[in-house]
């Protein structure tokens, strides 16, 4: 498939629209919890693969530096993550910002969920995974989501 059967592809994909967006504002980012939400489909060690279209998510430990890519596409390229886990999971860079000030604190846990989604409704993440990881991150005190989508 071209780059333009691609576009045109993607073009054509029905969008869903939310009816509203809730917002709540954070406080000063010096004061702030700051959690990491990736696409990466990152898992710690010893759990399997991510299946094709799974969208649940993993909870990641903010202590944990084992993770691992474990995306469920073959050919997703996996040379940045692999120099640097911090391309995709910027842990380390937080706790640094944090130590400097920047920001008020790190969360206790982060979340990934597995990118390559073929459903675009996304109807489990709407409606049961996605208010489910927002729980988990209410749970914490998290007053900002630091988002890396790959």
């Amino acid at each position: 498939m071209s780059d333009r059967d691609v576009r045109t592809y993607a073009n054509d994909l029905p969008v869903y629209e939310f009816p509203g967006v809730a917002f709540t504002a954070p406080p000063r980012l010096s004061e702030a919890k700051v959690a990491i939400v990736t696409t990466a489909g990152l898992r710690t060690d010893g759990e399997q693969l991510w299946a094709r279209g799974d969208e649940s998510f993993t909870v990641l430990a903010g202590t944990a530096r084992d993770v691992r890519m474990a995306h469920a596409s073959q050919n997703f390229d996996r040379s940045g993550f692999m120099a640097d886990p911090n391309v995709v999971y910027p842990v380390d860079r937080l706790v640094e910002l944090a130590a400097a000030g920047t920001i008020g604190s790190v969360a206790p846990r982060h979340l990934s969920f597995m990118g390559a989604q073929a459903d675009q409704r996304l109807s489990t993440i709407r409606l049961d995974s996605g208010p489910a990881a927002a729980g988990l991150l209410r749970a914490d005190g998290v007053d900002v989501v630091l988002l890396t989508p790959v």
